[in-house]
């Protein structure tokens, strides 16, 4: 297990932008803090499935441009680019997977599993996006490939919606 590092949780749980980066909290795990905070997004993508799917479109497009900036923000404010608490990426690119997967335990479980599957290994083009963009974009543009990827899969698989 790892040391929670108490400066940056202060600076974490004080810091409405770092907050919201470290998906309030879930990025402090000590253990797999991008899994734990992808978690977030499928309590997310349950929250909002009540609405109409054009409501549940726009949430997934605000997250994209409001986590390029949250996330540039935090990594300057917490000095580590793309530090592996900030999960908004994680957050924004499972609930947009799940937009596109039926709701049923199975589906959702293998939209989670290979979404972290491509987030960790982080085939080609992945690892390249990763190492070169820096800032927001970087961080949140690997994740949103790693959805692709894990989209791509699921839709071989017969499991996206028609």
């Amino acid at each position: 297990m790892i040391a929670i590092d108490k400066e940056l949780a202060r600076k974490v749980l004080r810091d409405p932008v770092n907050l919201l980066a470290f998906g309030l909290g879930t990025g402090l795990s000590p253990v797999a803090p991008g899994t734990v905070g992808t978690v977030l997004g499928v309590v997310l993508a349950w929250l909002v499935q009540s609405l109409a799917f054009e409501w549940q479109i726009v949430v997934g497009v605000a997250l994209i441009p409001s986590g390029i900036w949250i996330c540039g923000e935090s990594a300057r404010r917490v000095g580590v680019h793309d530090h592996a608490g900030i999960v908004w990426d994680e957050i924004a690119a499972m609930y947009l997977i799940l937009l596109l997967v039926p709701i049923s335990l199975l589906g959702w479980a293998l939209a989670f599993g290979l979404f972290r599957l491509f987030d960790i290994w982080k085939p080609w083009p992945i690892r390249d996006l990763d190492h070169r963009l820096h800032g927001g974009l970087g961080i949140m543009l690997d994740d949103l490939v790693a959805a692709l990827y894990a989209a791509s899969i699921l839709a071989l698989g017969g499991w996206l919606m028609t």
